[in-house]
């Protein structure tokens, strides 16, 4: 089993946006930090999990996979394949476009504290982003 924490950040918002990637595969551990433009912070949350489907497409495409994030509104969404907000539909969409291709997806609500990994990614993202503008 692949245990993978994603998290999201946002700098405003909408404003530069960040994924974190954290996973752990048996000894190893893999570290993956996307710049996603402006976007809502829950937004970048959502694309956090998409990106982290992609990585284990090409890396882990027959494990099962437990994914972890501090985001409520991500973890209820993906739970109940359901949404009301009109921006997190075709996002929920692609999620389980992804998921289908893998024997097992579960996703796990853990509070911030224990997502500490993710949450530096994204904001490192954003950080390096921010400075290649400045340079």
């Amino acid at each position: 089993m692949i245990e993978v924490f994603t998290d999201g950040a946002s700098y405003g918002n909408p404003g530069p946006s960040g994924a974190g990637v954290y996973i752990k595969h048996e000894q190893q551990h893999y570290r993956y930090s996307f710049y996603l433009g402006d976007f809502s912070n829950h937004v970048a949350e959502f694309q956090a999990v998409i990106k982290a489907l992609m990585i284990c497409k090409d890396k882990f495409p027959t494990d099962i996979l437990s994914f972890r994030s501090d985001s409520r509104i991500v973890v209820d969404t993906i739970e109940k394949n359901y949404s009301k907000n009109k921006l997190f539909i075709p996002l929920l969409h692609q999620i389980s476009e992804h998921a289908s291709d893998f024997p097992h997806f579960f996703i796990k609500w853990i509070p911030e504290k224990q997502n500490r990994q993710a949450d530096k990614l994204a904001r490192q993202a954003i950080q390096h982003q921010t400075n290649r503008q400045y340079s």
